[in-house]
């Protein structure tokens, strides 16, 4: 009895678990083609003719000296900060979304030149000519918004599908370890996608590079998690019964006696 609940319990945690994701695997989904715009009026924007004066859509070029860097290595959920000084004015405070390449070597009273767009450094260059996009950066974001989307589809949909198995088939063994499979493939489809994510932007390949990789892997998923599906609801993956024990000769001789 005690066992049954408790599977209901943990069939309710993977069906909110699921609903979660898909929600923000949906959020993301909508995010890909704003991104791609944003990408696209980036890469299309001229320089500017001057200093603007306030936000706009030219892109400009200023030196600055770093003042501080800290990547925040070990900290929860802090990003790759540095503080660069202009010529005149304030100081302007930069997070980044990574270490690599620029920030991880950057140095106190290092000159890097900062791009400026819509009032904002989008981008980092060092004296070596490497650059990194800022947290503000558009280049990257559609990647970044169809990887994460395709990692909260691919474990989403068996999440919710394992965790409202269970609910409508319960006191079923069988029912509930094909439950069980499809969650799990879940698990392994949605981290396909993060490492498929990770190749593409370690390899600089465009973003049709995501889905070309990842498919054939969700389809192999598919494959697996539909032939362990059969297997257990046709009773292959149940326990086997422990074998019966031998009969005792001697204690049978003694009772005849």
């Amino acid at each position: 009895m005690r066992s049954g609940k408790q599977q209901a319990r943990g069939s309710v945690v993977w069906l909110l678990m699921g609903v979660a994701t898909l929600v923000v695997g949906v959020a993301m989904a909508l995010e890909v083609r704003g991104a791609l715009d944003r990408e696209r009026e980036f890469r299309a924007a001229p320089a500017c003719a001057s200093v603007p004066v306030k936000a706009a859509g030219c892109r400009w070029e200023q030196e600055f000296t770093v003042r501080r860097a800290d990547l925040n290595r070990g900290k929860r959920n802090a990003s790759p900060e540095a503080e660069l000084l202009p010529p005149s004015g304030k100081p302007w405070d930069v997070t980044f979304r990574q270490t690599d390449p620029v920030v991880s070597e950057l140095e106190p009273g290092e000159k890097v030149v900062g791009v400026i767009w819509h009032g904002q450094v989008v981008e980092v260059r060092d004296a070596d000519g490497r650059r990194q996009q800022t947290s503000d950066g558009p280049v990257g974001r559609p990647e970044d918004r169809l990887g994460g989307a395709l990692a909260c589809f691919s474990f989403g949909l068996p999440a919710l599908a394992g965790g409202v198995w269970p609910l409508f088939a319960r006191g079923d063994r069988r029912h509930a370890k094909a439950a069980v499979v499809v969650r799990w493939h879940g698990v392994c489809l949605a981290v396909v996608a993060v490492f498929t994510l990770w190749a593409q932007d370690a390899g600089g390949w465009p973003l049709w590079a995501i889905p070309a990789i990842w498919g054939p892997f969700a389809l192999l998923g598919l494959a697996s998690m539909t032939a362990f599906v059969i297997a257990a609801l046709r009773g292959d993956m149940d326990d086997e019964a422990p074998p019966a024990p031998e009969p005792d000769p001697t204690a049978s001789a003694s009772g005849h006696s």
